[in-house]
């Protein structure tokens, strides 16, 4: 009671303050959320009420700058991180005509208004005006939630951010340059020639380190993690020894790294993690702490901005997602979606109008105005989205469904703990993110006098596999069997579990006894109609170039054939790696229509095969970092051929330094039972 006495405002003891903040990151986004308002007005409004303007609790002294500073580099580095690449190139004129648009038609209009009706200079009014064309895209998980992540619409609202971010942010660093500097011939060479090198360093070098570092440190995440951190304050620091703002080189950085952090992989549950949860909640409270609220309602001046901001950004916002409608021949609803995605204002918009404060190019009745935008956009944005989308959602579900794309419940036997996380990993990329299903480790012991043993072993590694998953925030649940051998204990968690895919690794020891009485491949294979992956993985996922698969004549007649195609282009799509499809030229036919009619968006080349007799010599073609998968028949089915037999050995053989997958896809039920589940007690005992 005596310490509280003696406290004094603003706060200085650092662990009440950060016991402060963590409470206003912890309650400001509950409370509002329950209000159906986002998370980020209540972060800036608690920064106006408790800061220096507000109340005084709270000062905007160096730590919270600091912690500000790197919120707002991380919030940029996501936004090129979480950009479809391959999405925008489909897209790509569309995306880029909705880019241009939504950036000329709101810096144009600002700037007229800003220079003729409140008469500012040509650069306060540009850089004013260019607070309009930038958006995030803040109701984002709004659509991601409802399964619209994939409506045309919302690819080209991504692509377009994309196109209007990085032209506002060249736009900034050239007023930027030119307020500080020279603004003759010399100037424009040297600031082109330091932006080449800056860039070329920045999207060249750092991938190729990335990819290298990535490689040493597969076993050490958590310094992967500061290896990402690292990437990120190098390409900033970068950025301002090139004339530019900071921000650049962390949005740059996140396109660099994009192609090599799968969305759904561990690294990037960190890094959304702690970014969402700490620096980027900082950043909107130190925002927050700028705004002087007294002097919205006494500087005639600073309503006047404010209200011209608010009524002109959602204007030529809309103006743009209109003429796109037009152009392009889009519904009223996705108009509406594309408005409602990009009329959200807060990172570009807040790093604009900081930099022309800090060089006095603007001052804090426009700063307080960007703030008020960025409040009353992000309402906007989040109503709009959430009514628009919930109609096309309706719309969407009355669709027909696509069988191929039916819920994956993937089951992945662990014998042993090397291959783990690789497996792990593996599945996790290969499941439709579309369902909320689970994966399944499985562990099955053999009921035997060492069972008790075993299954204490068994648990352990379970556990790890446990773990693992939970780093990448994916659903996992544990499975136990004891059964007479391996492969029954499998087959009974597939039909127990209604498993659609079972992944397994790579053995590469066959005994005389399973050439005698079979592996349990075989086993699964002669019982089973799921689809099968048995994967020997080299290389981290994340960095494979390509992905080469093999694909035998008829493959497109099996069952499967669809199911199979959507998993690689999962696969291929989470890496940031390219397909490269080998086959005959009507397989190949075949083979680029379910490519176009499926989801996700990938890089595709097809490449004439002669047959799988080609298949041992064609390992010169394969680099180091290329991934090779085969798709393979079982017997009798319309696909098989005998030649087929050879491969795993030749894939052990002549392809030793490269990752593999064998996959044996869907087929049509088999009828079996009990006692031909039993009669699989003469199999291997060894995945």
């Amino acid at each position: 009671m005596i310490y509280l006495l003696k406290l004094t405002l603003p706060f200085e003891d650092p662990i009440l303050i950060f016991t402060l903040v963590l409470l206003i990151i912890l309650v400001a986004p509950i409370v509002l959320n329950r209000l159906r308002i986002p998370g980020i007005v209540g972060l800036i409004l608690a920064g106006v009420i408790l800061g220096p303007n507000g109340f005084g609790v709270l000062e905007r002294d160096a730590s919270i700058v600091l912690f500000g500073t790197v919120g707002l580099l991380y919030i940029m580095f996501q936004a090129g991180l979480e950009i479809d690449m391959i999405d925008f190139k489909k897209y790509k004129i569309r995306s880029i005509v909705f880019g241009a648009l939504t950036f000329l038609i709101p810096i144009l209009l600002g700037t007229a208004v800003f220079f003729y009706l409140h008469g500012y200079q040509i650069k306060p009014a540009i850089l004013l005006a260019s607070m309009f064309s930038p958006h995030t895209l803040l109701a984002y998980p709004i659509v991601s939630r409802l399964g619209l992540s994939k409506n045309e619409a919302v690819t080209l609202t991504i692509g377009g951010t994309l196109v209007t971010d990085t032209a506002v942010l060249f736009v900034l660093a050239v007023i930027i340059n030119t307020t500080h500097g020279d603004t003759g011939m010399w100037f424009w060479v040297f600031m082109v020639i330091e932006m080449i090198i800056f860039v070329v360093v920045v999207l060249w070098l750092f991938p190729k380190m990335a990819k290298w570092m990535f490689k040493q440190l597969e076993s050490e995440k958590g310094a992967q993690y500061i290896f990402v951190l690292t990437v990120i304050f190098a390409a900033a620091f970068l950025s301002e020894l090139a004339g530019m703002e900071p921000i650049i080189g962390a949005f740059l950085a996140g396109l660099a790294m994009n192609p090599l952090i799968p969305h759904t992989s561990a690294l990037m549950n960190r890094i959304e993690f702690v970014g969402n949860n700490i620096f980027i909640p900082f950043f909107l409270i130190s925002t927050g702490m700028l705004v002087d609220v007294t002097e919205l309602f006494t500087d005639t001046n600073a309503m006047l901005i404010a209200g011209t901001i608010v009524v002109l950004a959602p204007l030529a916002k809309y103006a743009a997602a209109f003429l796109t409608q037009k152009i392009f021949k889009f519904s009223i609803l996705q108009r509406n979606l594309i408005f409602g995605l990009s009329s959200a204002h807060a990172a570009a918009t807040l790093a604009v109008v900081l930099a022309g404060y800090e060089i006095g190019l603007i001052g804090e009745s426009a700063l307080n105005g960007a703030v008020v935008l960025i409040l009353v956009s992000s309402v906007v944005s989040s109503f709009a989205t959430e009514k628009t989308a919930r109609k096309l959602a309706i719309i969407e579900s009355r669709r027909k469904p696509n069988l191929s794309e039916k819920p994956d419940r993937i089951l992945v036997p662990i014998a042993n703990p090397e291959t783990i996380e690789n497996l792990i990993d593996l599945a996790i990329m290969l499941k439709n993110p579309d369902y909320k299903q689970p994966i399944y480790p499985l562990a099955v012991v053999i009921d035997n006098d060492q069972a008790e043993e075993e299954i204490y072993q068994k648990n352990k590694m379970l556990q790890e596999a446990l773990k693992y998953a939970s780093a990448t925030d994916s659903d996992v649940q544990l499975v136990s069997k004891i059964d007479i051998n391996i492969a029954s204990g499998i087959l009974r968690a597939i039909k127990e579990l209604m498993i659609t895919e079972v992944i397994l690794g790579w053995n590469a020891k066959i005994t005389t006894r399973d050439r005698i009485f079979g592996t349990i491949l075989d086993s699964l294979l002669e019982n089973t109609e799921q689809m099968i992956l048995v994967c020997k993985l080299m290389q981290p996922l994340n960095t494979t170039q390509r992905i080469v698969i093999v694909v035998p004549k008829n493959a497109e007649l099996e069952r499967g054939f669809l199911r199979w195609v959507r998993a690689m282009k999962l696969l291929a799509h989470q890496v940031g790696a390219r397909i490269v499809f080998q086959s005959n030229r009507r397989s190949l036919n075949k083979l680029k229509s379910a490519v176009k009619a499926n989801k996700p968006e990938v890089e595709v080349d097809y490449q004439l095969f002669g047959g799988m007799r080609d298949f041992e010599n064609k390992n010169s073609e394969i680099v180091k970092d290329d991934m090779v998968v085969v798709i393979l028949g079982r017997r009798g089915t319309v696909s098989y051929n005998s030649n087929m037999d050879y491969v795993p050995r030749v894939l052990s053989r002549n392809y030793k330094h490269n990752s593999f997958i064998i996959v044996y896809p869907e087929q049509y039920p088999v009828v079996y039972n009990d006692s031909q589940v039993k009669a699989a007690s003469n199999k291997g005992e060894k995945v």
